[in-house]
């Protein structure tokens, strides 16, 4: 009996719990093992499980749940803003509309909050009623070790005391340690008091390894766990087992404790490793976002001048802001600032947006209100009667419209309908009361394009009467009443061009017959009187001269913008060019003059 109290006694002491405390500590850091919900509805619905659950889930999945749900919910803030500013609206007068799903989500955090509250008061407590009953098991388990006789006579208590142990639940953590080795310490003190024979002893130690390696096991299995979370907080269930489970034989105490414990050290370092991933992960994350930063800062708004640059320069923060929601978080001491730095880089480039499109929307309205004037001007003509001053008063304003810059997308449509209608509804009346009118028109292009063809054949086959004859043609002409207006200016164009070959034609033969007969008559005379007609001659010049400088100096102050400025250019030109063609005609005669007076000078 002395034997087997000694072995006793030297296995308990062997079964350090100190040793197994040291695998489980370490700092455990929280994880989120499920994905997070993509929208709002998710994450409440998520919250009402773990409501249903009675509050239980991990802290850093509450926080995931909370940051989720604000990151969306400000999401739609921006985009509602952003629809709004596109909309016209000034970004300082947005309201964002309530969340019809806030007060479900904060009233499903409020009742986690108060079911986590009431879960830990009740730990709290149940620790505590845990503690009592385990000091009152190290009480008895000391009553029990005062005397081998006592040992023997209470070992059936003694074992139900064990599994008493075994049972009860957690007990505050500042007094684990010391109330663990209190427990060890008077379990080994029965056990070196205790009679009891070979053959019992060896079957308790057996049922103790049994169990011991179905945990080993476990352990083993656990390494190969795809989650190294979950392996980690299961792998802490188990060490709390392998710590309650009693002694085995002596010479199998440190194998079976060294298989449990290489067991645990590959799942432990599987769990480091996956934070220091993580770690990794935030810092990539990190410079990723640090990119999308920069990209959203050198955005150079000067230079944003039309609707497209804008428009492109919006649909890239854009893109910015949907690849940003794509990346995961960064470390915890940069994720607010990276975020901040991002978050004002996008509000500056929208707030100097909405100052863009309120000085645009500014120059919108100025345009309304010139289309409205014109509106009102068309609408006060469009009963008139006055065919032709009306006419042309509504081709004033219809040029004048086109000069007028856009106006708001929204009244586009019905400022230009309103306008469009108050013209159409007098070129309507117009065409109704000049029906008959019109008949005659196109007889009169039929009529003077005849002309034009006849004037162009005058051309081609010159003769002595050409003068006479475009003289008649130019009556006939006149006489022919008015065209279709839109085809006027051309017709008219066709006439003058083909009119001017024709003059400058006549105008040059005129010319030569004029210098011909000059000649002619200028041998006939002699002494005074050849003077006379060569001064004569240089005062014309000089005249002619003066007067075509006079036509040069004036085009010069001719705006020749407008059609009628082109056209006035034209006609001055044309004659400037009469002119200088009559001054070398005066030239010649001068020449002819001088030439006569040198003759009869030798």
């Amino acid at each position: 009996m002395d034997e087997n109290k000694l072995t006793e006694t030297e296995e308990a002491k062997n079964e350090s719990p100190v040793a197994e405390t040291e695998i489980t500590t370490g700092e455990q850091q929280p994880e989120q093992t499920r994905a997070l919900p993509t929208d709002k509805e998710g994450v409440i619905e998520r919250l009402k499980e773990i409501v249903h659950a009675g509050g239980e889930t991990e802290r850093s999945e509450l926080e995931a749940l909370k940051q989720t749900y604000y990151r969306l919910h400000n999401a739609e803030i921006a985009a509602a803003r952003e629809a709004f500013i596109a909309a016209g609206g000034a970004a300082e007068e947005f309201m964002p509309a309530p969340d019809r799903e806030e007060e479900s989500f904060k009233a499903q955090m409020s009742l986690i909050r108060e079911l986590r509250a009431k879960a830990t008061e009740a730990l709290e407590q149940e620790k505590q009623k845990n503690l009592e009953k385990k000091l009152s098991i190290i009480e008895r388990i000391k009553e029990m070790s005062v005397s081998p006789e006592e040992a023997d006579k209470n070992y059936d208590a003694f074992k139900q005391l064990q599994t008493d142990w075994k049972e009860t639940g957690q007990v505050p953590p500042e007094r684990a340690t010391e109330l663990w080795k209190n427990y060890q310490l008077y379990v080994e003190q029965y056990y070196d008091l205790l009679r009891l024979n070979h053959e019992f002893r060896a079957y308790d130690f057996k049922k103790n390894l049994e169990t011991k390696t179905r945990l080993c096991e476990a352990a083993e299995k656990l390494t190969e766990t795809e989650d190294p979370v979950s392996a980690f907080h299961q792998l802490q269930k188990l060490h709390q087992e392998f710590r309650e489970t009693g002694p085995v034989a002596k010479e199998l105490r440190e194998d079976i404790w060294n298989r449990f414990k290489e067991a645990s050290t590959v799942v432990n370092k599987r769990h480091q490793a996956h934070f220091e991933e993580l770690k990794a992960r935030e810092e990539e994350n990190l410079v990723k976002k640090t990119e999308l930063c920069e990209k959203a800062e050198a955005i150079n708004i000067g230079e944003l001048k039309s609707f497209a640059d804008w428009d492109a320069a919006t649909r890239q923060i854009m893109d910015i802001q949907n690849e940003w929601k794509t990346i995961g978080f960064t470390p915890k001491k940069m994720n607010s600032k990276i975020f901040e730095r991002f978050r004002t880089a996008c509000d500056n480039f929208f707030q100097q947006k909405a100052e863009h499109f309120k000085t645009m929307r500014e120059t919108l309205s100025a345009n309304l209100a010139a289309k409205n004037a014109l509106c009102e001007k068309a609408e006060a003509l469009k009963e008139s009667t006055d065919w032709n001053s009306a006419t042309n008063q509504l081709i004033a304003l219809q040029k004048e419209w086109k000069t007028i810059g856009p106006v708001a997308h929204k009244v586009s449509d019905a400022v230009w309908k309103r306008f469009n209608e108050a013209c159409n509804y007098f070129f309507d009346r117009k065409n109704e009361a000049t029906s008959g009118q019109r008949q005659e028109e196109e007889e009169n292009l039929n009529t003077k394009n005849d002309i034009i063809t006849q004037l162009e054949k005058l051309l081609e086959e010159a003769g002595e009467n050409m003068q006479q004859t475009v003289r008649d043609l130019q009556a006939r002409w006149n006489e022919t009443g008015h065209v279709p207006f839109r085809k006027k200016d051309k017709l008219y164009k066709r006439y003058r061009e083909v009119l001017d070959r024709l003059y400058k034609e006549l105008h040059i033969s005129a010319g030569r017959r004029n210098l011909e007969n000059f000649k002619k008559n200028v041998a006939d005379k002699g002494g005074n009187e050849l003077t006379r007609e060569r001064n004569r001659l240089m005062t014309a010049y000089e005249a002619k001269k003066a007067e075509i400088q006079n036509y040069e100096t004036n085009l010069g102050f001719f705006n020749s913008k407008s059609k009628s400025g082109n056209s006035l250019v034209e006609e001055i030109t044309k004659k400037v060019e009469r002119l200088k063609e009559d001054l070398e005609l005066l030239k010649q005669k001068i020449a002819a003059a001088n030439e006569q007076i040198r003759n009869e000078e030798k």
